[in-house]
């Protein structure tokens, strides 16, 4: 871990939280090659302290990019793999007797990480899924009545693959909610795909990336000085009302039959804050809500009928409706 951290109690802020969110971004690319908007939008969903929900094809990176993460920020990771018979206790813990003390222990589960890769999460049943709410807002699980904080920082990233449909539970929108972006994975580039086969395949049989490779560079705490100092951005009255407006625009537009809550915007304006702080300023413009807008809203709408049978996307709709809002003059 570098030795330039800041005081716990201190946010960062201008040009050094840029700088330490690029010692970030230059340590897990060393093992994650390409897919920048990827990691770019992971980096956005840790800075504004929320949750990511990444989808993609098998085979892509979703794990190697969380554990990168993990070692790059020297934080506590745990994975879970969703399955159909996975159950809420697997994975928030639970209760256990101890016949000689004749007293209940609690056996923590999984989800007492800093980081936590839920696979696969469109597995498991609604029961299951709905075990990760309350951690995802409140930051605590509740076992047998007990209410425990989990370490904090804390972050859910969960994967889902788009393609294969059979045996799965789509999310309810309820909880799709609660991801403050959704990220979408496609496939590398020729190059960077030539690069990945190289570094995997040059003198090793293993079938994954060397971690080692990856630096630490922050810590739990440092990580929450950054989150501090991404939250004190400036965001101009206009700039709120351009992204407030947006999400109005997806509860009217044709083709949405069910537009972004509140939470919408609220997420909208989060991540353009740490929008901002990657393009290394200390405000944030219509352009950085504008960029934002479609990992942050492409998961709280839902298209009409007809538009899905012509094969339209939410960031196809996303897209029209992002033309017709105006934003406010810089």
């Amino acid at each position: 871990m570098t030795d330039l951290a800041p005081p716990a109690d201190r946010p960062l802020a201008g040009t050094e939280l840029a700088e330490r969110v690029a010692q970030v971004r230059d340590a897990v690319a060393r093992a994650f090659i390409g897919q920048d908007a990827a990691l770019d939008q992971i980096l956005i969903t840790l800075l504004a302290g929320g949750h990511a929900l990444i989808e993609g094809v098998p085979g892509l990176g979703k794990t190697l990019l969380v554990r990168a993460l993990a070692k790059a920020l020297d934080c506590s990771y745990a994975r879970v793999q969703f399955t159909p018979d996975l159950m809420p206790g697997d994975i928030s813990g639970h209760a256990v007797w101890n016949p000689k003390t004749e007293t209940f222990t609690v056996r923590r589960g999984p989800i007492f990480t800093h980081l936590l890769l839920a696979d696969e999460i469109n597995r498991a049943p609604a029961k299951t899924q709905s075990a990760l709410l309350e951690a995802m807002q409140e930051r605590q699980v509740t076992i047998e009545g007990h209410s425990f904080e989990l370490p904090p920082p804390f972050m859910t990233l969960a994967t889902q693959n788009p393609v294969e449909q059979e045996g799965t539970y789509p999310l309810p929108e309820a909880q799709l909610d609660r991801f403050l972006l959704k990220v979408q994975i496609g496939y590398p580039s020729r190059a960077d795909e030539a690069a990945m086969v190289a570094a995997v395949t040059r003198g090793r049989n293993a079938a994954d990336f060397d971690l080692s490779q990856v630096p630490r560079v922050l810590g739990p705490a440092d990580i929450l000085a950054l989150q501090r100092g991404t939250a004190q951005v400036t965001v101009d009255p206009a700039v709120i009302d351009y992204a407030v407006r947006i999400c109005a625009a997806t509860r009217h537009h044709p083709g949405i039959a069910l537009g972004a809550g509140p939470r919408g915007s609220i997420a909208l304006v989060r991540a353009a804050r740490a929008q901002a702080v990657l393009s290394g300023r200390d405000f944030v413009t219509p352009d950085d809500v504008r960029e934002i807008a479609r990992p942050a809203l492409r998961h709280r709408i839902a298209l009409a009928p007809e538009l899905q049978i012509e094969g339209q996307v939410p960031d196809d709709v996303l897209n029209a409706l992002l033309a017709k809002v105006d934003a406010p003059r810089q």
